[in-house]
């Protein structure tokens, strides 16, 4: 998966990818000063864009990139738990994988593997414009 995360949200939330495959992609994101919303818990955008990031990544997997890309289509999230300092890791696997679309589960738990948000993102596969 050729692709530099340097300056890029990932690397500003501090995300680290532990596994990426076809079948799962898992990643690790700190709960800081990065990602904690004002009144000191994680905050549910840090949570929602931990949960396209791995969905996006594992989407890659399944695409051609010279005449593909995958683009989040619709993201939803529900925040179960509250978490005010360590990580949380998501772990992504794929739903469904059609031609034109793909649905990623997203599970963000923490260190003691206690469910802290979980989500579903719709992935897009479109045509990369003039690489038909």
């Amino acid at each position: 998966m050729n692709v530099n995360l340097e300056g890029t949200l990932v690397s500003t939330l501090g995300i680290e990818i532990e596994k990426a495959d076809q079948k799962e992609v898992r990643a690790k994101m700190p709960v800081d000063e990065r990602t904690r919303q004002p009144f000191g818990l994680l905050h549910g955008g840090a949570s929602v864009a931990l949960a396209e990031t791995v969905a996006s990544i594992g989407a890659f997997f399944h695409i051609d990139p010279e005449k593909e890309a995958a683009v989040g289509l619709e993201i939803n999230a529900n925040h179960i738990k509250g978490k005010k300092d360590g990580f949380v890791t998501a772990i992504a696997k794929p739903v469904h994988q059609g031609r034109t679309t793909m649905v990623w589960e997203i599970r963000i738990v923490d260190e003691e593997e206690d469910l802290i948000c979980i989500s579903r993102c719709t992935m897009a596969i479109v045509h990369r414009k003039g690489r038909n």
